[in-house]
């Protein structure tokens, strides 16, 4: 089972209706179950995707090098398919985990590298509030 705040989910999918019809890939990360509020019910080392980098993060850093040094390592992709392709393709920077979404932009389904479907819940919970100060 992989686990999703619905926050983070609308955001997804808010960025692949604006898009539209140009293809999104989003790198995501974890937070730890147990330090989420709403949560509660998950074991507390349940890892839930939380958060995401900005597409656009690390784009000059990119452009100079070649790679994407810009970005530490996540634990997740999503991808949005205007096509409607349900499945992965290979064109698909494939992660431990790959959400993805179709129009009309509404669900989001879950992958594991090999293409294999996961289960997914949508979960209510937020992280901690977090300052830059």
């Amino acid at each position: 089972m992989r686990y999703i705040t619905r926050g983070l989910a609308s955001v997804l999918l808010d960025f692949a209706r604006e898009q539209d019809p140009e293809q999104v890939s989003i790198d995501l990360t974890v937070t730890r179950a147990g330090i989420l509020t709403g949560a509660e019910s998950l074991s507390a080392e349940t890892p839930v995707f939380t958060h995401f980098y900005h597409p656009s993060t690390g784009e000059s850093v990119t452009a100079v090098f070649g790679m994407d040094l810009g970005m530490p390592r996540s634990q997740g992709r999503f991808v949005s398919h205007p096509d409607g392709g349900r499945e992965l393709s290979l064109e698909d920077d494939l992660h431990e985990v790959v959400f993805l979404a179709i129009p009309p932009w509404n669900e989001i389904t879950a992958f594991d590298r090999s293409g294999s479907s996961l289960p997914v819940t949508v979960i209510d919970a937020e992280p901690p509030t977090e300052s830059i100060v």
